[in-house]
């Protein structure tokens, strides 16, 4: 129950993610296409488009598996009932923020990507090279790597999740659910991007990632704690 919930709530936060955040990635899933494919059929370019995106999503499924780990050997430092209960809680409404942000009843969390711009400037123009001669799995790591506020906030899910394996599901959910997106954007599929942004599908996306919230809220802390494989005494 706890790996579903942690799958699904990832896999929102990322189709969140994506629904505000599309002109950047999309624009980097471009730029690894181009660079990595030139002059190459249709066919190469939507495979090297996967590849890189395989390398993004096992960036951020290591990288909240990682953050899992740091969550729970702190959680082992404090009384577990209480630090179960308190992060329980914390990553609920971390999830539930991110469901209003993207309904638009909370303040964005976009306004992080904004810091990150330069950064992005930055690796475009000193490692160009690097990514026209690396494999596009490689490529799509580095990609996995650059900063971004949705990252940010998934990724503070991820750490509290209570166990390695939920904070790489949450990681890997969240990848998953930027891939129709930031592939829509790569290859120009317009219409599709439309859809996405429509107002009644952020209101049912951001509705979905709350009902998780609440969900993983009320769940009874021993039951979460038995599905971790986490000691109760």
């Amino acid at each position: 129950m706890l790996g579903e919930i942690s799958l699904a709530g990832g896999f929102l936060a990322g189709l969140a993610s994506s629904l505000h955040c599309v002109g950047m990635c999309g624009g980097i899933a471009s730029s690894l296409t181009l660079s990595l494919s030139p002059g190459g059929s249709q066919g190469d370019r939507v495979r090297v488009l996967l590849l890189a995106q395989m390398g993004r999503i096992l960036a951020y499924t290591l990288a909240g598996a990682v953050l899992a780990a740091i969550g729970t050997g702190i959680y082992f430092g404090f009384d577990r009932a209480e630090a179960h209960y308190v992060m329980r809680w914390a990553g609920a409404s971390i999830l539930v923020y991110i469901g209003l942000s993207v309904m638009g009843w909370a303040p964005a969390l976009s306004g992080l990507d904004r810091l990150g711009q330069g950064v992005h400037r930055f690796m475009g123009a000193r490692f160009d090279g690097v990514f026209r001669a690396a494999s596009p799995v490689l490529a799509g790591l580095v990609w996995g790597l650059l900063p971004c506020g949705m990252v940010y906030a998934a990724l503070l899910y991820a750490l509290l999740s209570g166990s390695v394996v939920s904070g790489g599901l949450v990681m890997l959910g969240f990848g998953l659910g930027t891939l129709p997106a930031v592939t829509a954007a790569a290859l120009g599929l317009t219409r599709f991007l439309a859809l996405a942004r429509r107002p009644g599908t952020r209101h049912f996306v951001g509705l979905a990632i709350i009902s998780l919230g609440f969900a993983s809220a009320a769940i009874p802390w021993r039951a979460l704690a038995a599905l971790c494989g986490i000691p109760l005494d």
